[in-house]
């Protein structure tokens, strides 16, 4: 996957429009577009703006890891969905990406028995 299509991806999961997204970091609507269609790659500083946005890493984003595998994204996902989940993360730095999903999937299953 390209880092246009990551992009466009990360955009279109939220619903945000591209002008919305340019307005955000500081560039038109024209630029994003030519990003998300891989005619023009942004610099580091428009990079890492992205991912802040997005929540992603950078990393992510050139294609160097998946994010949705990783240990970050699932404590992202932890910390999103379930505020009011009071869980010390320095305590799991020794879980795997594998177990923080574990972890992530059995707070989202005993929420939903909640119900």
């Amino acid at each position: 996957m390209s880092l246009g299509t990551r992009l466009k991806k990360e955009r279109e999961k939220r619903n945000w429009s591209q002008m919305y997204v340019a307005k955000r970091i500081g560039i038109t609507n024209a630029v994003l577009s030519n990003y998300e269609r891989d005619y023009r790659d942004p610099d580091t500083e428009t990079l890492k703006k992205l991912a802040v946005l997005y929540e992603v890493s950078t990393d992510y984003l050139l294609g160097h890891k998946n994010e949705e595998d990783g240990l970050v994204y699932y404590k992202n996902k932890i910390s999103k969905e379930f505020p009011d989940i009071d869980l010390m993360f320095k305590d799991m730095e020794s879980l795997t990406a594998e177990e923080m999903k574990e972890v992530y999937e059995y707070i989202k299953f005993k929420k939903s028995q909640k119900k």
